[in-house]
């Protein structure tokens, strides 16, 4: 089977929901269900709690656990809707909490370039700031990237994202005109 054209992949967009985590914020063992790189694939066992690989976890960090703040959240939910601008990227809903971020994003690349473009754009826009030091780790290495390639399973994650969060805290939902392109 022939490889796609550079072209042809750059005109196709697919959609996917994005969640990545602050710093610290989810540490492997610290709670049942939990996943990592060897429990990971849909319908595999979950991780039990292990307060061992908590413990051990938490004695590598060399920082404390980042929180975002109203002023920080707002920061990093400008600096997503930036980076979709900036590279014509369609961001569908964005849902910035104290600890994580959860995004519906339809892109012409793969989820982990959109993951990192976003914690670039939001880490300078922290830096620029000045609320906090420029050495500060603020993300967690990876996070979850999912593909959707049908219009119910998007419209599924942007109500999860924008309604099934909690209390709303800094939160993007991108009109339904914008969202024409999918049907």
């Amino acid at each position: 089977m022939r490889k796609p054209s550079r072209e042809y992949e750059r005109a196709v967009t697919i959609s996917y929901f994005i969640t990545f985590t602050s710093y610290g914020a989810r540490l492997h063992g610290n709670e049942t269900g939990s996943v990592d790189r060897l429990h990971n694939l849909p319908g595999s066992r979950l991780l039990e709690a292990d307060e061992r690989r908590a413990s051990a976890e938490k004695a590598l960090m060399d920082q404390a656990p980042y929180e975002l703040d109203a002023r920080r959240r707002e920061l990093v939910l400008h600096a997503m809707v930036e980076a979709c601008s900036h590279r014509r990227w369609l961001l569908f809903a964005a849902h910035v909490r104290s600890n994580h971020v959860h995004a519906v994003v339809g892109a012409d690349v793969r989820p982990e370039i959109v993951m990192n473009c976003f914690k670039s754009y939001a880490s300078r826009a922290l830096n620029r700031s000045g609320l906090d030091l420029p050495n500060r780790k603020r993300w967690t290495r990876h996070g979850s990237t999912r593909y959707f390639w049908k219009e119910e399973h998007v419209s599924a994650a942007i109500s999860y994202v924008v309604h099934e969060q909690g209390e709303q805290m800094h939160v993007f939902e991108a009109s339904a005109s914008s969202r024409s392109r999918l049907g």
